[in-house]
């Protein structure tokens, strides 16, 4: 691949860590650490594993006998639910808050480990009780409320796989997945708060079951109160079921093997049927735990806030399970960040006094629209670490997060990786210099490239694909019911090499950091040029008077493709003419004149999903006047 453009301005500029961060961190030599767990990744995983719990240990490390199709712990016998609730109960632990959960409205509820422990049994047993059997898999959609981590909690103790469907999902999106999965039962909420409004989920749900013939059991958690239809023999409420002796407080943890399936979590591409990914107990256990504690140096006096929705792969692996197999106390809200005012999630910070917030570029963005004096009213310093997820995270936005939010003490652990990847791949450590726009280099254990077409290393400061050379504990095994799909989409292009292919565009520069460019259906091509739509979007947020920006290409009858960005200003800046020049010029001096947008428009929203990506095949949809595809993942 080309470079995306001779003229591009180098990052010099470098962020230490604190004598603070450096004298408690868990990691203080990265590249010491590195450089033996890449010498020998698969011994340095299996003593990560010897951190968990096992009923039985496994006979060896890595099966590779059959690749792709990896085996991690093989012949182990372990229950993520023994290691994320059991073992804590047998300590001090027992006591300690698991979860504080705020809902949009105010309303407040926490839960000890103790606590979650009684709660993830009883719902267990209610499973049961409905006839859920190891290898069953149960569909969970409802909002962000203590009972969806106490579903998937519950289903994992008790062998089952759970498939949790994004309670943003419409009725088309939630059937395909139920009929994909299979699934017998499903468990939902009448409803859930958003903007002060009432999402009915109950109302989805009843609609997309009569496209599920498989559907016998629904379980619904009254959480708003609204009328919702409930039917004979299907429809059981939660509350009603979790009140009878058939709710027993105490119940076994199920012995797994590490490679049973945990879950199944649903990822869309841009053209076809979602993806059905699969996790297992054993590798998902000891990957998510090991890189969400030294990632993010997990104390047990911290306060752990990730701020996305458990229907994401975020959710399922640093919400759920990496914290409560860490011990965490996790924080969880159910609503947007701007309701009722920008002030709220600085507000929940003060109030509960947590010390890691990981968050969205969007969402940083979004919230950095507003100006600094909404954070600045809130007292933030009980802050330690601040983290992002989602996509690439650009530099203004960045510094920002840093100096106005983290008050120039925060490191900000910038994190790549995949549903498909199960944890981080390409992150910082607390103790790395940082530069704003770079994830750093891979976490322990994984070798990084980036590659031309044929799998040959480009130099230094040229944009390839991004593939991981190795496999991990946290990999995919594969896609439900379809194994084939899984070789053709992750391991073909790359096959030779036995390397995974992550559809990402990156380069890498000459102190070995690498800056994710952009999907690579996400790389605008300009006379011949290669440019990444996150890095043009990250010049235009450059500027003062920009708070988000998208963009795209659209034909051009000299350049092939020319550049329309979509921009989102800040709070009392208005839009004419002369600030579309501006920003025109403004980019082409960040870039380089190639990277000049062809039009500018001023808009006051971007179509985005909740987990805080900017839906640009949307927007080109719209602005070519064709049919926008599937639009379920969008935020409301």
């Amino acid at each position: 691949m080309k470079p995306n453009a001779n003229e591009r301005k180098p990052v010099s500029e470098i962020y230490y860590p604190s004598e603070r961060i450096l004298k408690d961190a868990h990691i203080k030599d990265y590249d010491k650490l590195y450089k033996e767990s890449i010498a020998d990744p698969v011994g340095f995983w299996e003593r990560e594993a010897e951190n968990l719990d096992w009923f039985k240990r496994w006979d060896i490390g890595l099966d590779d006998s059959n690749k792709p199709f990896y085996q991690w712990f093989a012949g182990g016998k372990i229950n993520i639910i023994h290691n994320a609730i059991d073992r804590h109960l047998k300590n001090w632990r027992r006591n300690k808050l698991a979860l504080i959960w705020e809902g949009e409205p105010g309303d407040i509820r926490t839960y000890s480990y103790f606590e979650l422990n009684r709660g993830v049994c009883k719902f267990a047993n209610v499973l049961k009780s409905m006839g859920v059997k190891k290898g069953d898999i149960v569909t969970i959609y409802m909002p962000q409320i203590p009972e969806l981590a106490i579903s998937m909690l519950a289903c994992a103790k008790i062998g089952a796989v759970h498939s949790v469907v994004y309670g943003g999902f419409s009725v088309e999106a939630l059937a395909e997945r139920i009929q994909d999965a299979h699934s017998r039962v499903l468990v939902t909420a009448d409803g859930g708060w958003r903007r002060g409004k009432i999402k009915d989920l109950k109302g989805i749900v009843n609609e997309a079951i009569k496209r599920s013939p498989t559907i016998e059991v629904c379980i619904t958690v009254k959480r708003t109160g609204h009328d919702v239809y409930m039917e004979n023999d299907r429809d059981f409420w939660y509350h009603d079921l979790m009140g009878l002796p058939i709710a027993s407080p105490v119940c076994d943890t199920e012995v797994m093997d590490a490679e049973d399936i945990l879950f199944i979590l649903y990822t869309s591409g841009t053209t076809g049927r979602p993806k059905g990914v699969v996790h297992t107990h054993g590798g998902y256990a000891v990957y998510t735990a090991t890189t969400h504690k030294y990632v993010f140096d997990i104390k047990d006096e911290d306060r752990w806030w990730c701020a996305a929705d458990p229907g994401w792969i975020t959710g399922h692996s640093y919400i759920i399970y990496g914290p409560l197999i860490n011990a965490s106390t996790i924080i969880m809200y159910e609503g947007a960040p701007n309701h009722p005012y920008p002030s709220r999630w600085w507000n929940m910070i003060e109030k509960y006094g947590v010390t890691i917030l990981y968050t969205s570029p969007t969402a940083i963005r979004g919230l950095m629209r507003f100006g600094d004096q909404w954070a600045k009213r809130h007292d933030l310093s009980c802050l330690r670490l601040l983290g992002s997820v989602g996509e690439p995270l650009n530099p203004e936005a960045w510094r920002w997060y840093y100096n106005v939010i983290g008050k120039a003490a925060c490191p900000i652990m910038d994190t790549w990786w995949q549903t498909e990847t199960g944890g981080f791949v390409i992150t910082p450590l607390p103790v790395t210099p940082l530069k704003p726009g770079s994830v750093f280099k891979p976490f322990l254990g994984n070798q990084i490239a980036v590659v031309d077409e044929n799998g040959k290393e480009v130099p230094k400061g040229e944009e390839g694909f991004l593939v991981i050379k190795t496999p991990w504990p946290g990999m995919a095994r594969t896609i439900h019911r379809d194994p084939d799909r899984y070789v053709e989409l992750y391991w073909k292009k790359f096959e030779k090499n036995g390397w995974y292919k992550t559809g990402d565009s990156a380069r890498i520069d000459e102190d070995g950091y690498i800056w994710v460019i952009a999907r690579v259906d996400e790389v605008i091509k300009v006379s011949g040029y290669r440019l990444g739509t996150a890095e043009i979007e990250s010049a235009l947020v450059s500027h003062p008077s920009v708070a988000e920006a998208a963009a795209i290409a659209l034909p051009h009858e000299v350049k092939g493709n020319a550049i329309h960005a979509y921009v989102i200003l800040r709070s009392g800046i208005t839009g004419n003419k002369e600030l579309v020049d501006i920003l025109k010029e403004h980019v082409a001096h960040e870039m380089g004149s190639i990277a000049r947008p062809e039009a500018i428009e001023f808009v006051d929203s971007l179509p985005k999903t909740r987990s805080g990506k900017i839906m640009r095949r949307v927007i080109k949809a719209r602005a070519l006047g064709i049919d926008e595809g599937d639009l379920t993942t969008l935020d409301e």
